[in-house]
């Protein structure tokens, strides 16, 4: 059996319309914002009224992937003051350009060099490096009336970035919004599937988010899978040519074998080979 998995599409720019990472992350950034306004009680714009100034709320946002950046841009739109952090140097100008402000950790140039895959996807970092992050994050985290954490490592646990001494100090009825509960959460009280309130705080672990909005994610994962099936069957036959960055990234198990290394590890088995290109285009007698 060849099994194609659509979250091990290589995030490059010719797989944009079929990664389902992105397009289902993009529900969630926008979505995670929409609970945090409606569960924070406050409001998020600056307010001039004849009962005196609002003072606009703080979002701190962790992570500046597709999920962070979506969360930076519906934040900003409400009228919320926004800063994000995110180990890759890189998404500094995205964030800027959609008026947030970087929150930017002191690092060396080995660091920056290895921040990120080669497929866009962050890394995880040096101790040293997690304790100067750390530093960062104490003193921001108090300051903020919604947190949203997007900070995941593909294949690995989620690296916990607020502690419960940091919740500790957020103020009564802040809000945080842990896009990362399904491996684990970045909050250190998170219970996934969960919506707890712990110290005053409310701290939201859902883990499905693009579920609440069937109408988009649905619409969006669909053409994620046309553009796939078009890729894998060009003229109506299936060529899977393992030259292919597309169809070699997310291809998990074929010819008997389990070929996605980052699966083969999981497993803590060794991966098979993926066979040479012309034995590869044949796809005779292959399911899928």
């Amino acid at each position: 059996m060849t099994a194609i998995s659509m979250d091990a599409i290589p995030r490059i720019t010719r797989a944009q319309s079929m990664d389902s990472l992105s397009s289902q992350s993009t529900v969630a950034g926008y979505k995670a914002v929409l609970i945090a306004a409606e569960r924070l009680p406050k409001f998020f714009p600056l307010l001039t009224t004849a009962a005196g100034t609002v003072r606009p709320a703080r979002v701190l946002v962790f992570g500046a992937g597709v999920a962070g950046l979506m969360a930076i841009g519906t934040a900003k739109r409400m009228g919320a003051v926004v800063e994000a952090t995110d180990v890759r140097p890189v998404v500094k100008e995205q964030v800027q350009s959609l008026g947030g402000t970087f929150l930017e950790v002191e690092m060396t140039e080995e660091e920056k060099l290895s921040a990120q895959t080669a497929g866009g996807y962050a890394t995880e970092m040096s101790e040293d490096y997690k304790r100067r992050q750390a530093e960062l994050i104490a003193s921001r985290v108090g300051e903020a009336d919604v947190v949203i954490t997007t900070a995941l490592i593909p294949g690995r646990p989620a690296p916990r970035l607020i502690t419960a001494e940091m919740v500790k100090k957020m103020r009564p009825g802040a809000v945080i919004v842990d896009l990362a509960a399904e491996a684990g959460g970045n909050c250190e009280l998170t219970e996934p599937g969960k919506e707890v309130v712990k110290g005053g705080v409310r701290i939201i672990g859902f883990t499905n988010l693009p579920a609440s909005m069937p109408g988009s994610s649905t619409q969006m994962f669909s053409k994620n899978i046309q553009t796939l099936v078009k890729h894998l069957v060009p003229k109506g036959e299936l060529v899977l040519n393992f030259e292919d960055e597309i169809t070699r990234g997310a291809t998990i198990t074929h010819g008997g074998k389990v070929v996605h290394e980052a699966t083969a590890k999981a497993m803590a088995i060794e991966s098979g080979p993926l066979p040479k290109p012309a034995a590869a285009a044949a796809g005779s007698g292959t399911a899928s």
